[in-house]
């Protein structure tokens, strides 16, 4: 599912609007994920800014279903999947040690993830310091910084590996 430049704009002002704090739920289930390990002679690629946008874009459509969805890792795990960069499921504690799938960064882009021991999220606006994900009264927006998140430990930011990619060329 692609979206135009509209509609990412659109989504990105409705955006705020829609900040709403909530609390966290602890995500569940512990799966099988390797540790990431750097190739310094091939670097791989990582999401473009536009592939960012195209992540948030998703997380933020009305249409975008989710189904039966209980847990921020799921949720995470779903939006990236219809945006078109799938990875094997990861629960958030995995997420937060680390997995093959993402890369940690310092300065999180729109559509990086925004993991706590115990919690993820989608960076949806790093200026505003604002994420979604599952909270307490199901998905949201919150900012990050905020006191109930500093309180949970240190925060870290991954963003995706994209698989035999070449920079900003774009998907088939």
């Amino acid at each position: 599912m692609r979206f135009s430049g509209k509609c990412v704009v659109a989504g990105l002002t409705v955006l705020g609007l829609l900040t709403a704090p909530g609390l966290a739920q602890n995500a569940g289930g512990a799966g099988t994920v390797r540790r990431v390990q750097m190739d310094r002679e091939h670097p791989a690629q990582t999401l473009t800014r536009n592939d960012g946008l195209e992540v948030v874009a998703v997380a933020l459509d009305r249409r975008t279903r989710i189904g039966r969805i209980r847990d921020c890792s799921h949720l995470v795990h779903a939006v990236y999947d219809r945006a078109g960069f799938s990875y094997p499921y990861a629960s958030s504690t995995d997420l937060y040690r680390g997995t093959e799938d993402f890369r940690r960064v310092k300065k999180p882009q729109p559509g990086d993830l925004v993991v706590w021991e115990g919690h993820v999220g989608i960076v949806l606006n790093p200026k505003r310091r604002e994420f979604y994900s599952f909270l307490r009264h199901g998905p949201g927006v919150d900012e990050y910084d905020a006191r109930y998140w500093k309180r949970r430990g240190p925060v870290r930011f991954y963003r995706y590996i994209k698989d035999g990619s070449s920079g900003d060329d774009e998907r088939p």
